[in-house]
């Protein structure tokens, strides 16, 4: 195999340890040496001593965990090209799979050029998203917190979720902060209603009437207190969000837009809110070139189908595990999306949920975000709803051809013929 670049080195990460293989391409003959170093400061700068008196033009390392994150740091300030791989595009053929054989295996095919590099955002970019992803697990735990709250109120057969949709409202929390300090009468808790509450006081009462013990009552202060705590958490993580986004749109080339204008843009599609914009910018970035189509894009996130073929047949091709925290937000936003009527997103998701049912449907739905995504980052054009009559607005031929499906699904066999031939 053809050999692209004489001078590589691949890395084999763990937690504790590096093994490194640098491989030299000199009049045609290949020479290796492996080392292998510790993952303190120290030893990863010594690593880079010995890739520079190497004369390294290209380092690999696959992504594995975090663990790559401060080789990273350190290895870029080399004058080298530094490649981290996904470790699937890479991996050793089994059976003889050593610390030293992986190394090999990375420098070699860096050497033939048949790494892919993978999208590795600046430092700023890595700050934001850091703190996106710890605000959407905190924000999950939030939710766990107001789950065990309602199992709480349950184990006291009081069934406030059944008269209130959000227990931790105004009237909810007016409630359950008189249950912990020692109301059991339903009366006085039913007066703590506020006047827009939809449910009447009989039906508050009959909620409210339970058997609520010393032990609960500890729960309900218990599961209140986490919840509060995540949510001042959560507070100052919005606080640390806009200082990050302020340092990204100073180091920002000027010209170009600015990191909040961007975010305000996708806050233009339906369901994608001002922190749902932060979170997908900072998985994406602001620069689409990197992405060669809205396909690769999609593809990068795991929303298109796998390709499983063999012996001309399609085995499963269920999506792809891509970028798991972006993916999860997208199919968030695509959950919103469909709720507002008269959209192009709430028509694509009935029409495909009717064949291929919820979870594709919103899958579908949610590539369909990222693609407008793509085309407004790249071009910086607002999002234009196509409107829940696009799929109508069709060409007539195929729509024919769909009727025709379906009518031969349901067992009848059609022959069209125009209207001024029958004539």
């Amino acid at each position: 195999m053809e050999i692209i670049y004489d001078r590589v080195a691949g890395l084999d990460v763990h937690k504790a340890t590096i093994v490194a293989c640098v491989r030299l391409t000199e009049a045609g003959k290949v020479s290796r040496e492996c080392r292998t170093f510790g993952t303190t400061t120290a030893a990863l700068l010594d690593l880079l001593a010995w890739l520079r008196e190497s004369g390294c033009t290209h380092v690999a390392m696959e992504a594995t965990g975090v663990y790559w994150k401060p080789v990273w740091n350190i290895l870029s300030e080399g004058d080298f090209e530094l490649i981290v791989a996904n470790a699937a595009h890479i991996k050793n053929v089994p059976g003889r799979k050593t610390d030293v054989n992986d190394a090999t295996w990375i420098a070699d095919l860096l050497a033939c050029g048949l790494i892919k590099a993978s999208f590795v955002p600046g430092e700023a970019f890595q700050e934001l998203r850091s703190l996106a992803r710890t605000r959407k697990q905190l924000t999950s735990e939030q939710t766990r917190h107001v789950q065990r709250i309602q199992k709480t109120l349950e184990e006291a057969n009081i069934k406030l979720d059944s008269v209130i949709s959000e227990i931790l409202g105004v009237s909810g929390r007016r409630m359950i902060e008189a249950m912990i300090e020692g109301v059991r009468n339903p009366a006085k808790l039913a007066a703590l209603a506020d006047r827009r509450l939809k449910a009447s006081p009989k039906q508050l009462y009959d909620a409210l009437h339970g058997r609520l013990t010393d032990h609960h009552r500890f729960m309900l202060r218990l599961h209140l207190d986490q919840y509060d705590a995540l949510a001042a958490a959560l507070g100052r993580i919005d606080q640390e969000v806009e200082a990050a986004v302020a340092r990204i749109e100073e180091e920002g080339p000027p010209g170009r837009p600015t990191f909040r204008s961007l975010s305000g843009l996708l806050s233009t599609i339906p369901g994608v809110a001002d922190r749902s914009g932060t979170a997908i910018l900072a998985e994406i970035g602001t620069d689409m070139s990197r992405f060669f189509t809205d396909g690769h894009l999609i593809a990068w996130a795991g929303l298109c189908p796998s390709q499983n073929e063999s012996a001309g047949k399609r085995k499963s091709s269920r999506l792809r595990k891509g970028a798991p925290w972006l993916k999860t937000t997208l199919v968030q936003c695509a959950w919103a999306a469909v709720r507002k009527k008269d959209s192009y997103y709430r028509a694509q998701f009935h029409r495909l949920r009717a064949k291929h049912g919820s979870k594709k449907a919103i899958c579908a739905v949610a590539a369909s975000i990222l693609k407008a995504i793509y085309h407004m980052l790249k071009n910086g054009v607002e999002h234009r709803d196509l409107g829940a009559n696009h799929f109508d607005r069709q060409s007539n031929d195929t729509k024919a051809k769909r009727l025709v499906a379906q009518l031969s699904n349901l067992g009848f066999q059609v022959q069209l013929q125009p209207i001024d031939q029958a004539a």
